[in-house]
């Protein structure tokens, strides 16, 4: 699976501008403990429990999820970073009035189609990670449906869905 679906760079920058506009609400001390989790980013276990704390002051929280998402995917435990994509699907719907089951959404339930819209790109991307973690944990039938359905409601594919089709359709072909 290539490394450049996911890119750091453009994780930090969808992290400093989530936690702009997701962090609505966050207490204090759970924002320390996101930014504790950051710096100790080397130390597995300091870091995760950092993330711990915050999850325990601000359960369900988008912010927090998404951290702990980051440091599940990025530590290769991707069987719970999907766990965790799970609940960014759910929090997303939520927060979009989306159907609970994300198979039941259709692009002219939210803005989509624009990019600036923080609720439906984090729709979006949740879905997008789940896509990409069940190819790689080798549901890839799951997987496959899930980018068909961002390419259903993000036709323009403004968050690179046709990537993990064409890796997809790749899959099973020997190497060259």
């Amino acid at each position: 699976m290539p490394a450049a679906l996911f890119s750091p760079q453009s994780e930090i920058n969808e992290a400093l501008l989530a936690r702009t506009l997701l962090g609505d609400g966050l207490p204090s001390e759970a924002e320390h403990h996101l930014w504790q989790a950051s710096l100790s980013y080397h130390l597995d276990e300091v870091a995760e429990s950092h993330l711990r704390k915050a999850a325990g002051l601000a359960p369900g929280h988008a912010a927090v999820m998404i951290g702990l998402f980051r440091f599940y995917f990025y530590k290769a435990r991707l069987a719970e970073a999907l766990e965790v994509a799970k609940l960014c699907i759910s929090k997303a719907s939520e927060m979009n009035n989306l159907p609970s089951d994300w198979r039941l959404v259709r692009a002219h339930d939210a803005a989509f189609g624009r990019y600036e819209e923080i609720l439906p790109r984090f729709f979006l991307f949740s879905l997008k990670g789940y896509a990409y973690l069940q190819m790689r944990l080798g549901q890839t039938e799951e997987g496959r449906l899930a980018v068909q359905k961002l390419l259903e409601i993000d036709p323009t594919d403004k968050i690179g869905a046709k990537v993990l089709l064409r890796v997809l359709e790749r899959m099973g072909q020997a190497d060259e």
